[in-house]
């Protein structure tokens, strides 16, 4: 789903967002907290915080965490909200209850669940707009599905008012309310005053034995405060998961909905199906991804490309007019307007491959800079090196970067030649316009316009096959 702003500015009192990520997800089977899980190369609860933060800064955002608070809190660090510690976990109105001090201060809050990744900032400032027209002391997000069982249900005053009784859950129903069909969403807008006025009204009378926040619709209403619904018109936005089956199916919905966006915007996906697109990867028109494609984290693509199949590509820059071969594996590196990598080429972290640039078949580069028009065609092992414009790297060329202890740079100037097999040992210059034969171990820097050699020379014994082969004389 976009995490795009909001379309309408969220105007009006002062507000904060409380998101509930303390639970343990039980039924994922899973000893990492449920809000870690990922869908389309994110956490759950960062896709949420993406979404909140459309609608507040992140200071004024809350995440109430529990289960593996701390690794929560490491992995949410970098989204700059603020976090509540709920150290026992006793049902989503005791979350609230954690939050009371921190949001008193506040006129108003939004209550969204931690482990609803597709929640856009759209439905949330509509609920948020809806809650201000409204006067409402409580506000929440409703839907009728085709099939409300497991839900809680809405219980209206009257069959068209907007005015909400009760929420009601699935093992509390009565035999009369089973044929409600209208349920609730898990997304909520409360005034603050009147919800901490009465949140300690709550009361543990139900299956789990736990403090429900949705039993804040009947408190209120029985204070005579005003409770309203408004539905949505797509229940999947709000859909959690409480299985790894449910939580692969909110990935592939999720990464499907990437894909149209990117088509739409003029990206040509063929067998999108069959690719795997996380949800912050961005594409310029034109570009065409093949099949079996990986596009992963911060992955920016530019115009008119062509990235071939069963290429993975992670939190990588790529410039315009680029042609990325099959097999190909790319990390935390960046690709200048014009180059041509691969097939089977593996950029590692820093990397920097300039315009034009040629990087072909089983070259591997890693910490690297590449000038415009430079070529490594072949087999070839650059690390640690620099690499200026024009240059020609022979197949087989290693830069031996490491000496066991400590790593060198290899400097490699413009318009030079080094050629096939051949060993540089850093820290070595190589300069503007040098020659390197064939096969020569360098470990000395070679001056602009020089050619260097470092091999044994070639010593040839005629005959001396042919006298092996024969058969030796019968003594």
């Amino acid at each position: 789903m976009s995490e795009a702003r909001a379309e309408t500015p969220v105007v009006g009192g002062k507000l904060a967002i409380v998101i509930m990520a303390a639970g343990k997800g039980t039924r994922l089977k899973s000893r990492r907290a449920k809000v870690l899980h990922e869908i389309g190369g994110k956490p759950l609860l960062g896709h949420v915080i993406a979404a909140a933060s459309q609608i507040v800064a992140p200071e004024h955002i809350y995440a109430v965490i529990g289960h593996q608070a701390e690794q929560v809190r490491a992995a949410m660090a970098s989204t700059g909200v603020c976090f509540v510690e709920q150290t026992e976990q006793h049902g989503t109105g005791h979350a609230v209850q954690s939050a009371g001090k921190a949001i008193a201060a506040y006129e108003n809050i939004l209550v969204l669940s931690g482990d609803a990744p597709l929640i856009t900032p759209k439905t949330i400032a509509e609920v948020w707009r809806f809650h201000q027209a409204e006067k409402a002391a409580m506000t929440l997000l409703s839907a009728e599905p085709e099939q409300p069982t497991g839900y809680g249900r809405i219980v209206r005053k009257s069959p068209n008012s907007p005015e909400v009784v009760a929420i009601v859950e699935q093992k509390m129903l009565t035999p009369e309310q089973l044929s409600l069909r209208e349920i609730n969403m898990g997304l909520y807008a409360f005034r603050t005053a009147p919800l901490l006025a009465h949140l300690d009204k709550l009361t543990t009378n139900n299956p789990h034995g736990e403090l429900y926040l949705t039993d804040m619709a009947a408190v209120l209403h029985a204070a005579g405060e005003r409770v309203v619904a408004v539905q949505t018109g797509d229940p999947a936005e709000l859909l959690g998961a409480n299985t790894i089956a449910e939580l692969v199916a909110l990935d592939a919905t999720l990464r499907a909905s990437t894909a149209n966006r990117l088509m739409t915007n003029g990206v040509t996906i063929f067998r999108p199906e069959t690719t795997v697109i996380d949800a912050g990867v961005e594409i310029a028109a034109d570009t065409v991804i093949e099949p079996f494609v990986q596009l992963l984290g911060q992955t920016k693509i530019g115009a008119n490309c062509l990235i071939r199949s069963y290429t993975v590509i992670e939190n990588c820059t790529v410039g315009d007019e680029v042609t990325i071969r099959q097999s190909c594996v790319m990390n935390d590196s960046t690709v200048a307007n014009g180059a041509q990598i691969g097939p089977f080429a593996r950029l590692r972290p820093g990397s920097e491959i300039g315009e034009e640039v040629h990087i072909g078949n089983f070259v591997e580069t890693k910490k690297t800079r590449i000038g415009k028009g430079s070529k490594a065609s072949h087999l070839t092992y650059l690390g640690d090196a620099i690499v200026g414009e024009r240059t020609n790297v022979g197949a087989g060329v290693i830069t031996c970067n490491y000496d066991g202890v400590n790593k060198h740079t290899t400097r490699i100037g413009s318009d030079a030649f080094v050629g096939s097999d051949s060993t540089l040992v850093a820290p070595v210059v190589v300069e503007d316009g040098a020659y390197i034969g064939a096969g020569s171990c360098i470990t000395k820097d070679v001056p602009a316009g020089s050619l260097a050699v470092a091999r044994s020379r070639q010593v040839t014994k005629e005959g001396w096959a042919t006298a092996r082969r024969a058969p030796q004389r019968k003594s």
